[in-house]
């Protein structure tokens, strides 16, 4: 059995539609949406809508964590357009090539940055979108865990942290831990690029350690200091670097 998984595709829908390619199956862990490009700031919705050297000013303010000013700056950009109208259009757009672009099967759950009202809409028959939910794969139980906790960047599906935690209570024991968020561990939540600590989960970290899980399998965090730790027998690896590789990782048994 092969297994290939993704997260963080950002827009990336050249490499999405290689994604699977020899393998039996495709996960994907979420962020299909590219509204801004760290790496690059000509790419995503902002600067679209607003040109690069409103993008470049927006990234200095968060990356300094000048989370005031940046939200400030977008209400001044924002005014007298229809944001939510605006954003929508854009990530229906990124939505539809996208979702075409997922082989069968694929098993999916949502990101922080996705709009899962939307996932319906696009998800053809061969992709089936899982949050809180389990799935058998090759004889191997895959348990899903979508969204993120909240954060002063205020993304579309930020929840709290009881929500969080009730639905990795409701997978039970599982041999793949499949989340977008990763387990509050300092080496997997700090981004070495963003120069930041993305929000990781405690109720992620007490579930491996009470479970052990074969694998924890997670993104959000594109350039982490560590991309694979291993609490106890469980090996931890960050797989959200496809957005800027188009490299799944493989899991093979």
């Amino acid at each position: 059995m092969r297994v290939h998984v993704i997260s963080d595709v950002h827009g990336n829908t050249e490499g999405l539609a290689r994604a699977g390619e020899g393998a039996d199956a495709l996960v994907c862990l979420g962020d299909l949406v590219l509204f801004l490009d760290y790496a690059d700031h000509s790419r995503g919705i902002f600067p679209e809508l607003f040109g690069v050297e409103n993008a470049d000013r927006i990234v200095a303010l968060r990356t300094a964590r000048r989370f005031e000013e940046a939200r400030e700056l977008g209400r001044g950009l924002w005014a007298g357009m229809d944001r939510d109208a605006a954003i929508l259009s854009a990530v229906r757009k990124q939505y539809a090539a996208m979702f075409a672009a997922f082989p069968t099967p694929t098993y999916a759950t949502y990101g922080n940055v996705d709009v899962p009202p939307l996932w319906a809409e696009y998800a053809e028959p061969g992709t089936t979108v899982l949050d809180g939910e389990r799935v058998e794969i090759g004889g191997r139980v895959f348990g899903f865990v979508g969204g993120g906790l909240r954060t002063p960047m205020r993304t579309p599906y930020e929840i709290s942290d009881e929500e969080y935690a009730a639905k990795i209570e409701a997978l039970g024991e599982v041999d793949v831990l499949c989340s977008h968020i990763p387990p509050e561990v300092p080496e997997l939540v700090y981004d070495t690029v963003a120069r930041r600590f993305e929000r990781g989960s405690r109720a992620l970290l007490a579930a491996i350690r009470r479970t052990r899980p074969r694998y924890s399998l997670f993104g959000h965090v594109h350039q982490p200091l560590s991309q694979r730790v291993r609490i106890g027998s469980t090996e931890c690896v960050n797989v959200g670097h496809f957005a800027s590789t188009s490299q799944p990782f493989v899991l093979e048994w």
